[in-house]
């Protein structure tokens, strides 16, 4: 009995205010998705299996900046340099203790903890120290910006964490991929069906883990933050609590795609953590709708194919349509463009049931 109401409990979340879609309608569309993104590996090469688990890997970012920006009001500039962080911690550790014995997966786990401690102890001094607006996002983007800097200028033999040399501008190469330890010999999780099952997985999982966050006591609160942080600070709750508390887990999301990332690449650069590189989450979370996880999903997923398209013709052609599109999204619909999509929908299906 107290597994059937635990279970209710977690559908109620699931399915709570602070997201959109709910109902049988939307987890069978859910379901279909899954079920094509299951079967699509059977149907295409391992270049298009492996360039989707690097579309993946950024969706984790995506959806961590939506926790911090869309619902907790809190625009940060700064997920790429936890970004980075990871990555290099990852590569560090995979390079001095190799990945026999699943100990990749460890150093997965410390890397991600290592950027969620960094985000931490940022966090406190940013939002102990009553920073918000757009003193948020300048602090937040200084700070990736000197990360950026410190590393590009290790590139002497002096810069080395045992074997692991950092490499300066060139970047970090080298570090081994993901395996998991199995009877008979480890799995490695190189970039093809293996590594394109366990992200999508950890896609699913995290995504509804945090339907259930935004849903719960802790999103209501952030939400109540968001819109007026003066009245929810009066009805008695810590508010910077609160902020922290969302700005890191949405930073230690963003290491975890920073770890995917270098071990999907095995290989990680300073550029990571540059301005450019710095800009785009912003602009995949406004397109989306950074106000809602599965538009933010849909909508990073998608400018993350057409930006891949675009580069083919020059990575500048591509910059510059990106900022179009984020100057689009502010001006004519500044809930995201896929937001809007949804709005009109839904709007459109009321419609059709009251005639």
């Amino acid at each position: 009995m107290a597994d059937h109401s635990r279970l209710r409990a977690a559908l109620r979340l699931i399915e709570g205010p602070q997201t959109i879609g709910r109902g049988p309608k939307f987890w069978m569309g859910f379901a279909i998705v899954l079920a094509g993104a299951c079967a699509y590996p059977m149907f295409a090469d391992s270049y298009d299996v492996g360039n989707n688990v690097y579309f993946f890997n950024w969706l984790f970012m995506a959806m961590g900046l939506s926790l911090i920006w869309g619902y907790g009001g809190s625009l940060s500039f700064g997920q790429t340099a936890f970004f980075g962080v990871a990555g290099y911690c990852y590569g560090v550790l995979t390079i001095n203790l190799g990945d026999a014995y699943g100990l990749t997966l460890l150093s997965t786990l410390i890397a991600v903890g290592f950027s969620a401690l960094f985000a931490a102890v940022l966090g406190y001094f940013l939002f102990f120290g009553r920073i918000n607006g757009v003193f948020l996002g300048i602090v937040s983007l200084s700070v990736t910006l000197v990360l950026e800097r410190f590393m590009a200028q290790t590139a002497g033999p002096q810069w080395a964490i045992g074997s692991a040399r950092l490499n300066g501008f060139n970047g970090m190469g080298g570090m081994p991929s993901l395996t998991i330890p199995w009877p008979g010999g480890s799995i490695v999780l190189f970039p093809d069906l293996p590594l394109y099952y366990l992200t999508l997985a950890l896609l699913v999982v995290i995504y509804l883990a945090l339907r259930m966050l935004v849903n719960s006591r802790f999103g209501n609160v952030l939400v109540a933050i968001r819109e007026n942080p003066q009245r929810a600070e009066m009805l008695g709750y810590d508010i910077r609590k609160f902020q922290l508390g969302g700005f890191v887990i949405g930073s230690a999301l963003a290491g975890l795609s920073g770890v995917l990332y270098t071990s999907w690449g095995n290989y990680i650069t300073p550029a990571s953590m540059g301005m450019t590189a710095a800009a785009l989450p912003i602009v995949w979370v406004a397109v989306g709708g950074r106000g809602d996880l599965t538009t933010t999903l849909v909508g990073t997923l998608a400018v993350l194919i057409v930006f891949q398209r675009l580069t083919i013709h020059g990575s500048q052609y591509a910059l510059v349509v990106m900022g179009i599109l984020l100057v689009v999204t502010v001006l004519v619909a500044p809930r995201g463009i896929v937001m809007g999509v949804a709005d009109a929908s839904s709007r459109l299906i009321r419609r059709k049931d009251t005639r």
